[in-house]
């Protein structure tokens, strides 16, 4: 079987097989094969009823499955090789161009009692450490030529253009970095949530020129924040940058300072609410519950990975990221607790 999509797929950690218009195995990665217990060889051409320890469960399922549109979640599926060990996961299908369908599981010991949209990072980071190799050689590239024009070019504003893609090639090259060698998290520092926003603000006015109306609508006594400037600004671009590609006439930038909020489990006096808004197209109905997954996007040429990548940064930071959308105006909120010194600098104000 020949898809170019299969040696991305192979780079997964998250398990993911494709079968063929009659229900039988068409192929899977290495991760699929590995947690059934068996060789990719092995599995080639068996058909879905003979995994579903459940003979029967899946195959009705296919057989009502459409011929596009959402992809479908099975709950607390059962799949084994035959005669091997019985495995539970959630499944998520969806039906191929080919009329095949894509099998992504999620298995249950690795997500106990737990949704599989709160244990991404790990599938999230091995699904873009197979692009990683591929991004290294064009950032250098853009950095070398962003240098050799710095010396060419006069005006100000030139300069600061070429100063901006300097600095983003330095950040993607970073986060490249992190990609192909994992390391923990980097300390968090003090940071100005605005001169974040004013970085993301800036990369829009690059993208969008005249064609969007940016507004900035700040509010200038919000405390400093604990956080890493880089992650931040690479979490609000998706979410600007989503934006500006839904058919908005008009992005909103806001800050505001929430008092008594609960952000998960755990109770803040003071946090920063940070919101992108835009009067586009919103978020399509079909997606609405599933749109902070990996490789889940309302657009064809989406990548489905700038919102899973944005909620994980709001979690790395102890905040949240929601939204509310319908046509004409969608709004993401993110939640970032302010660090308890500043908290108490605050209340004595």
């Amino acid at each position: 079987m020949t898809d170019p999509v299969i040696p991305a797929l192979d780079q997964l950690a998250t398990p993911v097989a494709w079968l063929d218009v009659g229900g039988r195995m068409a192929g899977c990665n290495a991760a699929f094969a590995s947690w059934l217990g068996v060789s990719v060889r092995r599995l080639q051409g068996l058909t879905i009823n003979e995994l579903d320890v459940e003979v029967g469960r899946l195959s009705a399922l296919l057989e009502r499955f459409p011929d596009h549109g959402n992809a479908v979640r099975v709950h607390r599926a059962r799949l084994a090789f035959p005669g091997g060990a019985e495995h539970f996961a959630e499944l998520w299908l969806a039906r191929d161009e080919a009329g095949g369908v894509r099998i992504e599981a999620h298995p249950a010991d690795e997500f106990p009692g737990e949704d599989p949209a709160t244990a991404l990072p790990a599938a999230l980071s091995a699904a873009l450490k197979g692009l990683a190799h591929e991004i290294r050689n064009p950032l250098a590239g853009l950095k070398g030529a962003a240098q050799l024009l710095a010396r060419r070019v006069e005006g100000e504003d030139a300069l600061e253009l070429l100063e901006l893609i300097g600095a983003e090639v330095d950040r993607l090259t970073t986060l490249v970095d992190r990609l192909m060698n994992p390391a923990p998290p980097q300390e968090f520092s003090i940071i100005n949530i605005h001169a974040v926003l004013e970085r993301v603000r800036q990369l829009a006015d690059a993208e969008a020129g005249w064609s969007v109306k940016l507004v900035r609508d700040y509010d200038p006594s919000l405390p400093d924040i604990a956080g890493d400037a880089d992650r931040l600004a690479q979490s609000l671009w998706n979410l600007v940058r989503n934006a500006l590609q839904s058919g908005a006439g008009t992005v909103s930038l806001r800050t505001r300072a929430e008092h008594h909020v609960l952000i998960g489990d755990a109770p803040h006096r003071l946090a920063v609410r940070v919101e992108i808004a835009d009067d586009g197209r919103g978020v399509p109905e079909d997606l609405a519950e599933r749109i902070f997954l990996p490789l889940v996007s309302g657009r064809a040429e989406g990548t489905g990975l700038g919102l899973p990548l944005a909620q994980q940064v709001a979690r790395e930071h102890g905040g949240s990221l929601s939204y509310r959308s319908r046509p004409g105006h969608t709004v993401f909120t993110l939640l970032l607790p302010v660090p308890l010194e500043e908290e108490v600098e605050d209340g004595e104000r």
